[in-house]
């Protein structure tokens, strides 16, 4: 899963989504989805203007953490 740390951003330095939007030309709505991770894709070009706008990179932004492994004794077995 790739989590994205916007709304972490923005709550240090007091910034609303309308300002965010307003500032980077960002459209509202992608921002919010960002903002409360519901985004399922994400143009370069957002990401680039996020990474201009907070001085971060990419890596500061969005952060991918491995999904919980299933433990083998809940898996199915297949039937054969």
């Amino acid at each position: 899963m790739i989590r994205c740390h916007l709304s972490r951003l923005m709550g240090e330095r007091k910034i609303k989504i309308a300002d965010l939007s307003r500032d980077t030309g960002i459209n509202r709505g992608t921002a919010t989805r960002l903002y409360y991770e519901t985004a399922e894709r994400v143009e370069m070009n957002v990401i680039n203007s996020l990474c201009e706008y907070f001085n971060c990179t990419v890596s500061d932004l969005l952060e991918y953490v491995p999904d919980e492994a299933v433990r083998p004794e809940t898996k199915q077995r297949k039937k054969t």
